[in-house]
């Protein structure tokens, strides 16, 4: 089907596809099929993450966003970058498990660095203690990154750098959502971080299914948590 004529039902139909897959080689698979026409069908999604996520984080890093180093985890093609560098951040590092999605990410020229990376192995191939600001938008959900990994976002960021993280608030991603939910808080409870925002969305993005939606509205909410790693981690 050419790419213009690609209609919201044919989206919603894609992402429905993409949740019955669980291994993770088909789900790197689909996404290398799907980056051609990622950015169109996620603006017929109304996909609003991107801006979202990297608005909340501006409204928190008031200072220096020009010197920050930004590390973008399941970055995609690019677009949380592009909304950032809007907002005056200027390095980026990516990483993501689709060598299709990281060529679309470099054509964009916002990157200093990308790296392809499996993010269910369990760890990031990067040094700890490094970023000032780590964002993961989109990918914590059912069927796509483990929420463990948060622990591995802490631990690459910088003491006192801030942690971005989203997911969705729909009925299928409940269960994910709540596990995520009492990770984040449990490491919050340990002092390894502390919470500085957390954001109810109500149009997050237009949902995949009619079961997903409520009578008032055809989205899906969403939510994104910030928090801070404490400057006295060791």
């Amino acid at each position: 089907m050419a790419a213009n004529s690609r209609t919201l039902a044919d989206v919603q139909g894609t992402v429905l596809s993409l949740h019955k897959i669980s291994a993770i080689k088909e789900t790197i698979s689909f996404y290398d099929t799907w980056s051609e026409l990622y950015e169109q069908d996620v603006k017929l999604l109304d996909y609003r993450a991107p801006l979202l996520a990297s608005m909340s984080l501006a409204d928190v890093m008031l200072e220096d966003r020009d010197q920050a180093l930004v590390l973008d985890v399941a970055c995609g093609t690019g677009l949380v970058a592009m909304q950032l560098q809007k907002l005056g951040f200027c390095n980026f590092h990516g990483v993501d498990g689709s060598e299709r999605m990281l060529q679309l990410a470099e054509s964009k020229s916002v990157y200093q660095t990308l790296q392809k990376c499996i993010l269910h192995a369990g760890s990031l191939p990067l040094s700890s203690d490094t970023y000032d600001a780590v964002l993961i938008v989109g990918a914590l959900s059912e069927g796509q990154v483990p929420y463990t990994i948060i622990r591995e976002l802490h631990r690459v960021t910088k003491l006192g750098g801030f942690v971005c993280m989203t997911t969705r608030m729909n009925v299928s991603n409940h269960l994910y959502k709540t596990q995520l939910q009492a990770v984040i808080e449990e490491m919050e409870q340990k002092g390894l971080w502390v919470k500085v925002k957390v954001q109810e969305i109500k149009h997050w993005e237009k949902a995949s299914s009619v079961h997903e939606t409520k009578q008032d509205s055809t989205y899906i909410p969403g939510i994104i948590f910030i928090y801070q790693k404490s400057k006295d981690h060791e």
